[in-house]
Order: C-alpha cells, then structure tokens, then sequence
C-alpha cells in the first residue's frame, strides 16, 4: 500500500513535471539549456529535430547528407548556447544556424565539383490554416488504398516544381510550408523584408499552382 501511493505520487511528479515542459517557451529552455539543464536541449531537439530535418533534406536532396548536417545544425546550437539571449526568437535563431549551415554545404559541393571539372580538364585539350505540407500528409492519411499511386504521384510533381523554384522563393516556401515560421520570422532568417519574403512565397505559389496544373493536379485534389 505504501509503495503504491510512492509510485503514484512520483507518477504525479512526473507528469506534472512533463506538463510544465511542454508549456516552457523555447527560449525559456535554451536558457535553462546554458544554465546546465541537460534535458531542456532534449525537449528542444526533440520539437524541432523533424521540422529541422525536413527543411534541410528538402534543401540539399541528400537524406545522408540531411542527417549529417541536422547534427551539425544542433551541435552548432550547442557550442553557442552561451551566447544565445532571449532577445531573440529560438526558431528564428534555430533556422538561421540551419540555412546558414546549408548554403555552406552548397558552397563546399560546388567548389568540389569545379575543384573536379578543373583537374579533369587538365588532361585533355498568407498565414492561417494548414499548410501544404499538413495538407497532403492529412490527405494521404485519409485516402483509400487505390489513391496511393495518385498521392504518390502529387509528391513527385510537387518536388519536381519545387526544384524549378529560384532558390530564394524556394528557401521561403520550406521556411514557410516545410517548418511553419512566420512571415515575420522567416524575413529575419534571410536578411530582407516581410514584405519581400511574402512577395517571394506568392510567386512561388503562383509558379507550383501552374506546373502542378499542367501535370494534371488540381488544388482541389490537394485537398480531397
């Protein structure tokens, strides 16, 4: 009897104290985090590790590459911990480091490629509801066997029109649809105005909205 009443009050404890995590901000936990409390970068890896995650490998196309640079992401977050200051937004910090890291990478590949080329020739002479990525994740979920083909199909058209994007308006529509920031906090990401990045996400739209079409696709199929 009195040690079922210790496990429950520890049980009690224990959710009380998994409730109060998830209402701590994340700017509180990456406090707590440099303060030396080592489960509060756990609960914030483990909230944003997916979104992170997604937002690179829809970046570089690599899933090998998107996990060792999610690790670079995260261990770059914490080697900074103490210079991080509530002043600024975690996720927006958070996708700074990430695309940072990003085109960093991008720089490496191209100049190993040149660096490649160059020793080869040497020889020789809006900001409400869902967004599209929940949209279709709750579409497929919902379907019936026989539409799998057709969602699959939808994947495969959306990435082919995404990899036409310019890479700007390509950045702010995973910033945005990918990770869900806000407009606010995806301009504070990328250095330039709110305006601009909504401008950049609308002609985005407007070029998968046309090459989704041609393909067949309509946004009422998106959202069946």
């Amino acid at each position: 009897m009195w040690l079922s009443l210790v496990f429950i009050t520890m049980s009690i404890g224990t959710l009380t104290l998994a409730l109060k995590t998830n209402e701590t901000t994340d700017e509180d936990l990456m406090l707590d985090y440099a303060q030396g409390d080592a489960q509060a970068f756990q609960h914030l890896y483990e909230r944003h590790r997916k979104p992170v995650f997604n937002f690179i490998l829809r970046s570089v196309h690599s899933m090998e590459l998107a996990e060792e640079l999610m690790q670079d992401v995260f261990m770059r977050v914490i080697q900074n911990a103490q210079s991080y200051t509530k002043q600024a937004k975690f996720t927006t910090w958070l996708y700074t480091i990430a695309r940072n890291i990003c085109i960093d990478s991008y720089r490496r590949q191209k100049h190993r490629v040149m660096l490649s080329l160059h020793q080869s020739g040497k020889g020789r002479a809006e900001e409400e509801g869902p967004t599209l990525e929940q949209s279709l994740e709750d579409a497929e979920a919902r379907e019936r066997s026989e539409d799998k083909a057709f969602f699959r199909e939808v994947h495969q058209s959306l990435e082919i029109g995404l990899d036409g994007l310019p890479p700007e308006q390509r950045e702010v529509f995973l910033l945005r649809e990918v990770s869900n920031l806000s407009y606010k906090e995806i301009a504070d990401v990328v250095g330039t105005l709110e305006n601009t990045v909504k401008s950049r996400m609308r002609y985005a739209l407007e070029h998968l909205r046309r090459h989704l079409e041609s393909r067949g696709v309509t946004l009422e199929d998106l959202q069946r």
